[in-house]
């Protein structure tokens, strides 16, 4: 329920994960699974506190990146900085290495060295034209900041290169190249609605307009009009008497 949930509904996926540790607090992948659903939240202390308790039950380092990261959450980037240079890191895939990667750099960001944070992000899994799934991640970040470094040009090519590796849609980079395009985007189906609203407002006063209208008519009349009014009924009253018809009768008068 946690891996449901974490995206669409991280408060959720929080509770949940709270309920499991109740259950089974002595199980690694609840803890890890705590500690995703914690980072989610933004809480992260306690993420950090369950990613080193699954690390310790399971001796693995493929958390170093995510427990770096909470590093930084918590407005510690040295330490995170000193959590990419550990041993830990060569241990790591290539996905975790690159992840690594922009952990390092957010942390140089985060101290405000931008240049710094360009360098780091600059690698061979960078210049590779080989779609990855780090890929579109990892070129979004180097355009994100290219862009905070005031390199508006190699930003938008970074960007654009994002967008094409980023078949999921996994980072807003076609809306931040549109942004730097100039290009506006306007929710079409909002303004729709709010016409629609105003046309069925406008409906509303027009009809009520001829209500008004109507009950006015009805309401005021003269004298003339009461009089044909009654002229009126007393013709309707002699077509409607009822007419006597004679017995069909043999003695009866025919033609």
């Amino acid at each position: 329920m946690v891996a449901r949930l974490i995206d669409e509904d991280p408060e959720g996926a929080y509770a949940y994960s709270k309920i499991a540790l109740r259950l089974a607090s002595r199980v690694a992948a609840v803890r890890e699974a705590a500690g995703f659903a914690a980072y989610a939240n933004q809480k992260y202390s306690e993420a950090l506190a369950e990613f080193r308790a699954a690390r310790r039950m399971t001796g693995n380092v493929d958390l170093w990146p995510v427990m770096a990261d909470c590093e930084r959450g918590l407005g510690r980037p040295e330490k995170a900085l000193d959590m990419a240079g550990a041993p830990e890191v060569h241990k790591l895939d290539k996905a975790g290495q690159v992840e690594m990667r922009l952990v390092a750099a957010g942390a140089r960001r985060d101290m405000g060295q931008l240049d710094a944070a360009i360098v780091t992000l600059q690698s061979p899994e960078l210049a590779s034209n080989s779609v990855q799934p780090w890929t579109a991640r990892l070129r979004y970040a180097y355009a994100d900041a290219l862009l905070a470094a005031g390199r508006e040009d190699e930003a938008r090519e970074w960007f654009a290169k994002a967008v094409e590796s980023d078949k999921d849609g996994s980072t807003d980079a076609s809306d931040r190249l549109a942004e730097l395009d100039g290009v506006e985007f306007v929710d079409a189906l909002v303004e729709h609605e709010d016409d629609v609203e105003v046309e069925v407002e406008v409906a509303t006063e027009a009809e009520a307009e001829d209500e008004i209208e109507a009950d006015t008519d009805i309401e005021v009349g003269t004298e003339d009009d009461d009089e044909d009014d009654d002229d009126f009924d007393i013709v309707e009253a002699e077509q409607t008497k009822p007419v006597v018809e004679a017995d069909d009768d043999d003695d009866a008068p025919r033609g």
